[in-house]
């Protein structure tokens, strides 16, 4: 889902498997008992009637002032299957992000590649330049730090993305600064031993918004995070171990972590000063524990990045002249690069695999910077641009663009409603398309990867629905419990035979019977659940 709306409260609170359920539907293939089944919100329009459980789990106690939503149509004619207020606006959470990714991947094309180009501004004399390295920022999603040799973007279940919010992200092996150190390669093998003047990271591509949360940025290396992973010492009492990554200056990390006896409760903060720089762990970690990811954000990412190139020059055998650390002097960029000689560039993988990123894993900040690359189509450096470009694109689409409210791309602007109709015309779009199965598949599949993989790993259904999953779930402090805002779900179910049926399933204000974020687990599954009766129902 990706999105969640959680209060401090909440995220304190919640824990191993049922947090991750704030982001994805997992972790359960069996459906709750539930006593006494409430009536149905509301008839299956379709007239078709609905598989018997799910019924019953619409009928649960927790859902007895909540409203549901579905939608389930055949391609081709797009005859509904099954249909249950269609029309009416539902938080989408994260299932919003279908489209902005469908709007670049039509925009840009699957196999656009960002290229970010290294340019030598001064004069040179053998191997020395006497002037600037400027790198001119794209809006490379990964620029190198997920690519694996085959050239695909790597991505873990759980991303390092919400390591602050959900227990058991984890990391992909890949070095995050790959593709600057390529950059810097590439500058040597040029010829350029010696930069007698400064490394520039020209950002001028787009400004940042902060109308968008989290805010894209033009150079984006390691999601502009600082990643920290603690590890349990030898023993009750010992410090904890400490990695992180990428290590650039001036960041320094420090950590007064203490290992705990096993089945003690693992609690680490992360403090930062300095404008980011001076980062601290403290607190606790189980002997018995995982080790544990917490993320911390780089503030000033052209700064960082310039830091992090003059490095990697510095490896490579180029030597600059200029202090590595401290702000990215803009004032000296040039107005062009026209006549400039290009002496590096980094090509990144085909949009498809930033869309798979974003889809499987729910990348929030790769949905709103897919909002600013289309206003960067249309030569505005305003990422607000990039909606009436999303809008054009919906009503090409055939998506009744009234039936869509967005603030964001990735579904998180408390203002974003979706009806169920919309999502279901914008997933029938693709069906029409030469990528149908490509863009099909770059959504998690249901027990096989993405914020699906560890869901219904054994029932029927298994690796026969392609869905992105939404959610949105607060506090409730009046009746200590929690207030699940939406939990969404939308995309494809593979009946055989080469049919591929759309479908929608949501359900918005239901409540816990506590605020134990275990109880939204059972919500989580019962939407899941929904999804593959949907696809083994004949």
């Amino acid at each position: 889902m990706g999105n969640p709306i959680l209060p401090v409260a909440l995220r304190r609170r919640a824990g191993g498997c049922c947090a991750a359920l704030l982001l994805a539907l997992t972790c359960g293939t069996g459906a709750r008992a539930a006593p006494s089944p409430s009536p149905v919100p509301s008839p299956d329009a379709s007239g078709g009637g609905f598989d018997p459980r799910i019924t019953e789990i619409m009928g649960k106690p927790e859902y007895r002032h909540a409203q549901w939503g579905l939608l389930q149509t055949e391609p081709g004619g797009g005859r509904v299957l099954h249909s249950m207020f269609p029309g009416q606006f539902f938080i989408p959470g994260s299932t919003a992000k279908l489209f902005p990714v469908s709007a670049t991947w039509q925009t840009l094309g699957p196999d656009h590649r960002f290229v970010t180009p290294l340019y030598a501004v001064g004069r040179r004399a053998g191997s020395t330049l006497t002037g600037d390295l400027d790198l001119v920022a794209q809006g490379d999603l990964t620029l190198g730090g997920r690519t694996r040799p085959d050239g695909t973007v790597a991505y873990t279940d759980l991303d390092h993305t919400y390591a602050n919010d959900f227990p058991g992200a984890t990391l992909t092996p890949e070095n995050p600064l790959a593709g600057i150190d390529l950059l810097a390669r590439q500058v040597r093998a040029a010829g350029i031993t010696r930069v007698e003047g400064d490394v520039i990271v020209d950002s001028r591509l787009f400004a940042p918004d902060p109308g968008l949360d989290p805010v894209p940025a033009p150079l984006i290396v390691n999601d502009n995070l600082i990643d920290l992973l603690t590890t349990p010492g030898d023993r009750a009492g010992a410090a904890a171990r400490l990695d992180w990554r990428p290590k650039v200056a001036p960041y320094e990390v420090t950590s007064v972590v203490k290992t705990v006896a096993a089945g003690k409760p693992t609690d680490i903060t992360v403090t930062a000063a300095d404008g980011g720089t001076r980062i601290r762990l403290s607190g606790t970690i189980a002997a018995d524990a995982r080790p544990l990811l917490r993320t911390s954000p780089v503030t000033d990412p052209a700064a960082f990045g310039r830091t992090a190139l003059i490095e990697a020059l510095g490896r490579a055998g180029v030597e600059v002249t200029a202090a590595a650390t401290g702000p990215n002097p803009v004032a000296r960029l040039p107005r062009d690069y026209a006549g400039r000689p290009r002496v590096a560039a980094y090509t990144s993988p085909p949009y498809e695999q930033y869309a798979k990123l974003i889809l499987k894993v729910s990348h929030n900040l790769g949905a709103n910077l897919d909002v600013c690359l289309l206003a960067v189509t249309t030569g505005s450096r305003q990422c607000a641009d990039g909606f009436p470009v999303l809008a054009a694109f919906l009503d090409r689409a055939g998506v009744d663009r009234e039936q869509v409210a967005l603030m964001d791309g990735r579904g998180g602007n408390p203002a974003d409603r979706v009806t169920p109709r919309a999502l279901v015309q914008m997933l029938a779009y693709w069906q029409g398309t030469p990528d149908a199965r490509r863009f099909r598949e770059a959504l998690p599949i249901l027990g096989v990867d993405g914020l699906l993989a560890e869901n219904c790993r054994d029932c029927p259904a298994r690796g026969k629905v392609f869905a992105k999953t939404g959610a949105a779930v607060g506090g409730d402090l009046l009746n200590d419990r929690l207030s699940v805002g939406a939990i969404t779900i939308a995309g494809y179910l593979d009946k055989g035979g080469g049919r591929f049926d759309t479908f929608y399933a949501g359900v918005t204000g239901a409540m816990t019977p506590t605020a134990d974020p275990e109880d939204v687990v059972g919500i989580a599954d019962d939407l899941a659940l929904i999804a593959a009766y949907l696809q083994e129902a004949s």
